[in-house]
Order: C-alpha cells, then sequence, then structure tokens
C-alpha cells in the first residue's frame, strides 16, 4: 500500500513538471492562405495572433474562417502536445488523446 502511495506522488510530481513544460512551450500555426497566424503555448492559451494587414473588403469574409481554421489547428496542436507528455509520463496509451 505504502508504495502505491509512493508512486501516485511521484506521478504527481511528474505531471506537475509536465504542466510546467506545457506552460512555457510555444508553437505558431497558420492558415492555409497565411492570412493569419497564432501562437499558442501548451496550456491551449493564445499569445498571439497576427493578421495581415493588407486586406481589402472581398478577403474580409476569408480573413474570419481562417482565425478560426488556425485557431482549431492550433487547439489540436497543443492537444496533441499534451497527449504525447502524458503518455512519456504515464507509460499509458489512452485512445483518444494521441
Amino acid at each position: 500500500m505504502l508504495d502505491k502511495m509512493k508512486a501516485l506522488f511521484e506521478m504527481q510530481k511528474k505531471m506537475q513538471e509536465v504542466k510546467r513544460q506545457l506552460d512555457s512551450a510555444t508553437f505558431d500555426i497558420q492558415s492555409p492562405d497565411g492570412a493569419v497566424k497564432i501562437t499558442m503555448n501548451g496550456a491551449q492559451e493564445v499569445k498571439d495572433i497576427a493578421i495581415k494587414d493588407n486586406l481589402d473588403e472581398s478577403e474580409r469574409a476569408r480573413l474570419a474562417n481562417s482565425i478560426k481554421d488556425a485557431f482549431n489547428r492550433a487547439i489540436k496542436r497543443s492537444q496533441d502536445i499534451a497527449a504525447q507528455k502524458m503518455k512519456e509520463v504515464t507509460g499509458l496509451n489512452i485512445p483518444g488523446l494521441t
């Protein structure tokens, strides 16, 4: 019983370290057309959004879709990174997380 509690405590420490790593890791995702770039950290916080400033009226509708696409891709990437880190810590391959 004591061994299991010790193992759980060690796993908790490792998971806290993973959280710190995710909070400090950043990455950029760009929309396919290059109009929007989102910088996000592993904790799924958007740190910056860069938008091309040379857009005319006809491109405004596409801009909304570009922002949505880039944001969704950034969230997916963040989830993939978190799942990989959790797999490294726990040794478990949980379906749907990788």
